[in-house]
């Protein structure tokens, strides 16, 4: 294995990682563990290492720790793109960026801590919140894809061809961006006002005297539909038209895996296994449907993407 796919191999390890810290951190909020550790950051209830902890020390400490080793890996990723990869090359970018966010990533954590918005926290500042800290991880979970993309060899991508659709790909991600903070209201929701049925959910959903997290509740099926049916449009105009066949029908089968895990967690009234079943779908769509819209807006193969695959297997030969 050369330097360069051992570098692709390393950052693909690096999303996967981060996708397990990512519904980690979804567990922490689905079992009200976020407090776990006080309103402490870095420390954990004014300690290094807790001693005695409860149970939802240990959620919460766990989800620290991790979030460290990230930190640690990323800042490898980042030293081992500029090392390898020439000045102006987009693996670079991606590492830089992915490391950026992660740096973001971890501050609005720390702020969720320090400012309380954990745990039994119902206000609409930690609504907003939510949907910054939603933003962020799925902007880091995009660059680290595309970093791993871009190793592997895939062209860079092109803002200024006016063929390509540039507009409606840009929508589509968007919309999905829409959806996923309407996820996360929904389920912050069902954590914080679980429904004893499904009748008495949409009972509480209707209700005009309910929280604003379970009455926003009832527009995320709506959001749903309508995001993966513009999903399915682009996919499908990908197999067709820009003959994407493998990543077109990845992004269909995960849209409808993703349509099916929402109607299942409907039904079982979001339990915390299925709630971290249905992110980690959510990730993996929004991953493909990144990868599919570098993949339409890349640029076609030339002498400079051959010059600059040169330049990394001398550099890391």
């Amino acid at each position: 294995m050369n330097g360069g796919k051992k570098f692709a191999a390393y950052a693909w390890t690096v999303l996967a990682y981060n996708l397990f810290v990512v519904v980690w951190g979804a567990f922490v909020r689905a079992t009200g563990s976020g407090a776990g550790c006080g309103s402490h950051w870095p420390l954990c209830n004014g300690d290094v290492v807790p001693r005695s902890p409860a149970l939802a020390t240990i959620i919460e400490f766990t989800h620290r720790a991790t979030s460290g080793i990230a930190l640690v890996l990323v800042a490898l990723l980042v030293f081992w793109a500029f090392r390898a990869y020439p000045k102006g090359h987009r693996v670079r970018l991606g590492a830089a960026l992915s490391g950026l966010f992660l740096i973001t990533e971890a501050l609005i954590g720390a702020g969720l801590v320090l400012f309380e918005h954990v745990a039994k926290n119902a206000s609409n500042a930690r609504g907003f919140s939510l949907s910054i800290h939603l933003i962020n991880t799925f902007t880091l979970v995009a660059v680290l894809a595309l970093t791993g993309w871009w190793a592997s060899g895939a062209p860079g991508v092109t803002l200024r061809d006016p063929s390509k659709p540039r507009w409606l790909l840009g929508g589509t991600l968007a919309g999905m961006v829409v959806l996923g903070i309407s996820g996360a209201i929904a389920a912050l929701g069902d954590t914080l006002f679980p429904a004893s049925s499904l009748a008495a959910g949409v009972q509480q959903d209707l209700s005009g005297s309910a929280h604003i997290f379970v009455r926003l509740r009832v527009f995320h099926p709506a959001i749903a539909i309508a995001v993966t049916a513009l999903v399915l449009y682009v996919a499908m105009r990908g197999i067709k038209e820009w003959k994407l066949q493998r990543l077109g029908f990845v992004v269909m089968g995960l849209a409808f895996l993703q349509l099916m895990l929402g109607a299942l967690n409907l039904g079982l009234l979001a339990p915390v296994w299925m709630q971290l079943i249905h992110l980690f779908a959510a990730d993996l769509l929004w991953i493909a449907t990144v990868l599919f819209s570098a993949a339409v807006l890349a640029g076609g193969p030339t002498g400079k993407h051959e010059a600059e695959r040169h330049a990394v297997r001398s550099r890391t030969a």
